[in-house]
This record gives structure tokens, C-alpha cells and sequence, in this order.
């Protein structure tokens, strides 16, 4: 029995699966996702089993991209958790054969409050699939599982679908990258966007160094910085930089004449340098776009810290 085999037999099923997709999409779907732009409640999303599962991940997923979502286990909800529900809201019941009864229990209910319901099942003539307001078709032809019994291909199905809908909410709402980081500011993205500069940069004992200063003590003062670089500066204005990089170049292309060489014979004139005030992510871009691992921070062209890629905590 080959186990890589039965691995790719699985890849190749599912794959196979959520690729004709696309071929059951509806105008429910257009429908769907506009009821859900539109309104003025949440977004809840209810399911049993295996289904409510992959339904707590798709209600994470658009609570963390701009849809305020939560997920209601329809067991609970018969026991007060009811109450949850508010008229503006919108519910997106899952279940795949379209027939679980916890979930059908809630629709009479539903419909009572006035709810615009989305069913998400295997089959549009269930029952879900016709008391509902709209339906998504989540069919699948033959689940992976090997007895075909254990839901793998059609939870699958039932994620992408879920994924589909947050993919094109966040593009009618034009979600953008800080509003992401906005629902995730401990993470390392949230920390990017929403991190200065001045937080994080090194703005005691820099290194720097007059035009004149002779390449020995550039060496040295390189090495006690531990920054790999030195700044060249007159009046705490910014003249230049000199890197590792610099020294090496230097040692090659001027071997003979290499101790006699100062500052302001290395030096790089007009080096990157950003605002205390820009955010991580900027630095990031800047020094990814240049390819440098170091940016001078300054203000009006006044020397304040030094920034490095390692500082990002990327």
C-alpha cells in the first residue's frame, strides 16, 4: 500500500471537486453576497457537525475581513441562544444534505422575524434548499474519504463556497491591508501596519563620523556600532553613509592608496532615509525595493536612528 499515493488520490478527488465549483454557481450567489453588502445586521452562520465546524471558520474569516459574523450552534439556539439573532440579521445555514433537522428547526423562526436566510447544501431541492431566501450548491460527486462515508471532499466544498463569499465582500468593500490589521494587531501584519518607526528604531549612541575621518577609525567605529554601517554627518545633518559593503569595494579597487582614503572618499551621498513617523510596513517596502537591509531616519535631513530589516521583527 502506497502512502503517497493515497495522498495524492485524495489532492486529485478534492481538487477535482472544488474545481466544478464554479460550474453550480447561481444568481443566488450575487444575490446572496448583496443581501449580506447591504445589510445592517450581521452575518451569522449556523450549522451541525462537521458543517458547523467549517461554519465557525468561514464566520472567523468574515468577521476578520470586515463582516461582522459570529457562528450559532443550532442546538444551543433552541435553548436561548435565539435571542443572538436580531431582525437586520442575515443567517447562512450549512448543512450538506440540506435535511439536518437542528437546522431546519430554525428557519420557522427565522421566517417569522422577517431573517433574509442563505442555505449552503448539496442539494437545491432539500428543504433547506427551498425555504430559504437564496441557495448555494455545494454538490459534490464523490468524497474523498475511502469508504466514502467520513464528509471530505464535501467540507471542502462547503469552505471554499464560505471563502468565495468573504473573497468577494472584501472586494465590494474595498478591504484594504490596514483594515485587516486593524482585527489583527498582535500579529506579525497588524505590527507592520500599525507600528512608527519611532518605536522600534536605534536612536542611541549611532554611529557616526566627520567627512575627514581616516578609514582605520571608520573600521573601528563600524565594528563598535554594530549596525554595519557608519553616517556620515556635519552638524548632525546628513552628508552620506558608508557601509561593510563600501569598505570592501574600497579595499579592492584601491588597494595601493586604501589607508589613505577618508570619509568623504567612501561615502554614499544621498542615502535612503525615512520619517520617524512612517509606519513598519513602509520601511519594509523601501528596503525590499532597494535591497538594502538598513534605512537612516531623519528628520529635515537631521540624523535620529537607524532602522534595520531585522527590527521589523519580519
Amino acid at each position: 500500500m502506497n502512502i503517497i499515493n493515497i495522498a495524492k488520490k485524495v489532492f486529485e478527488i478534492e481538487s477535482k471537486e472544488i474545481a466544478n465549483l464554479s460550474n453550480l454557481l447561481t444568481a443566488d450567489f450575487e444575490k446572496a453576497v448583496n443581501a449580506v453588502l447591504n445589510s445592517k445586521g450581521k452575518f451569522i452562520i449556523s450549522g451541525m457537525g462537521k458543517s458547523g465546524i467549517i461554519g465557525k471558520k468561514i464566520a472567523a474569516t468574515l468577521a476578520s475581513t470586515g463582516t461582522p459574523s459570529f457562528f450559532l450552534h443550532p442546538g444551543e439556539a433552541y435553548h436561548g441562544d435565539l435571542g443572538m439573532i436580531e431582525k437586520d440579521d442575515i443567517l447562512l445555514l450549512i448543512s450538506n444534505s440540506g435535511e439536518t433537522d437542528e437546522v431546519l428547526k430554525l428557519i420557522l423562526f427565522l421566517k417569522s422575524q422577517g431573517n433574509i436566510t442563505i442555505g449552503m447544501s448539496g442539494n437545491p431541492t432539500s428543504t433547506l434548499g427551498i425555504n430559504t431566501n437564496y441557495h448555494l450548491n455545494i454538490a459534490i460527486e464523490k468524497e474523498a474519504c475511502p469508504l466514502s462515508l467520513a464528509p471530505m471532499s464535501s467540507t471542502t466544498a462547503t469552505l471554499v463556497m464560505g471563502d468565495a463569499i468573504a473573497a468577494t465582500l472584501m472586494k465590494l468593500r474595498d478591504f484594504k491591508d490596514n483594515d485587516f490589521a486593524k482585527f489583527h494587531p498582535g500579529g506579525s501584519l497588524g505590527r507592520r501596519l500599525l507600528t512608527t518607526i519611532e518605536t522600534v528604531m536605534k536612536k542611541d549612541n549611532l554611529p557616526t563620523c566627520s567627512e575627514n575621518l581616516s578609514i582605520k577609525d571608520i573600521i573601528h567605529k563600524i565594528t563598535d556600532g554594530k549596525c554595519g554601517l557608519i553616517i556620515v554627518t556635519r552638524d548632525n545633518i546628513i552628508q552620506g553613509i558608508i557601509t561593510d559593503g563600501d569598505i570592501r569595494r574600497a579595499m579592492e579597487t584601491n588597494e595601493e592608496n586604501f589607508f589613505s582614503l577618508t570619509a568623504s572618499n567612501l561615502m554614499s551621498k544621498n542615502p535612503k532615509t525615512i520619517n520617524s513617523n512612517e509606519k513598519l510596513v513602509v520601511a519594509s517596502d523601501m528596503m525590499s525595493e532597494a535591497k538594502i537591509n538598513s534605512l537612516i531616519v531623519s528628520d529635515d535631513n537631521k540624523l535620529i536612528g537607524i532602522i534595520q530589516m531585522y527590527d521589523l521583527g519580519l
